[in-house]
């Protein structure tokens, strides 16, 4: 397959994953029946996602690992871990998609488990994107990376501020058994919240990714550490303020 091609395609697979994540972590959206075919579609897609980047595997024990290598590394395997876990615990309590695979794991630590590895893979997921934004964004002109950094940190404040409302550190710490969902906020502004969620986590793997590599001045940058100050700010702002 050319190289083109084969580069448009992985785009268009990350692309699907990203949208099936925002609404696989939207139960309130989708309902029982579409949550469960949308995970056994999440897991297919991840499947090929693996398939189309096995060079990644390949290349694994081969070469020398920088910091943003290391960095790189430990976040696929746990983010390979914490949605396998996901599939799993997800299938055990499965009464549409795949029925036949309810029980497997004891369904009340499947629940507890599915919840915590989800929002795991959420946060994974997010940082994952984020390692890669340099490359993603590395055309723009400089202007236009500013405009971007800018609306980032903007956007991931008030993600930061969604995720503590949210109470997801009980869920990620294995504290609740089950979700606490707003079923009256509007469908589309639950996805936009997501959104909101998962790009604080990109910006968490974009300041990695920089502070991770060097530049051609043979210097790490701190620069990006700012951007991510700032959306602390505007979360912890907004969450005291709005409590």
């Amino acid at each position: 397959m050319p190289t083109k091609t084969a580069n448009i395609i992985k785009r268009i697979v990350d692309m699907v994953l990203t949208v099936l994540l925002l609404f696989l972590m939207a139960f309130q959206v989708t309902g029982d029946v579409l949550h469960e075919w949308l995970g056994i579609g999440m897991t297919v897609t991840l499947i090929l996602h693996h398939i189309l980047n096995r060079k990644w595997y390949k290349a694994v024990f081969k070469g020398n690992y920088s910091p943003y290598r290391i960095v790189m590394t430990a976040v696929n395997t746990l983010m390979l871990v914490s949605i396998a876990l996901t599939a799993v615990s997800g299938m055990s309590m499965s009464g549409h998609a795949v029925p036949f695979m309810y029980g497997l794991i004891n369904v009340m630590t499947a629940r507890t488990l599915h919840l915590a590895m989800s929002y795991w893979s959420f946060i994974l997921m997010g940082v994952h994107i984020g390692l890669h934004i340099k490359a993603m964004t590395a055309k723009m002109p400089d202007k236009g990376k500013i405009v971007f950094k800018v609306i980032l940190t903007g956007v991931s404040g008030v993600g930061l501020w969604l995720f503590l409302k949210s109470g997801i550190v009980n869920y990620i710490t294995f504290r609740t058994h089950f979700a606490f969902l707003e079923y009256t906020t509007a469908k589309w502004l639950i996805i936009l919240q997501n959104l909101a969620m998962l790009l604080f986590f990109v910006l968490i793997g974009y300041v990695l990714s920089e502070v991770t590599t060097k530049g051609k001045d043979k210097k790490y940058s701190l620069n990006p550490l700012i951007w991510f100050g700032s959306a602390i700010v505007i979360g912890a702002v907004m969450f005291f303020a709005l409590r």
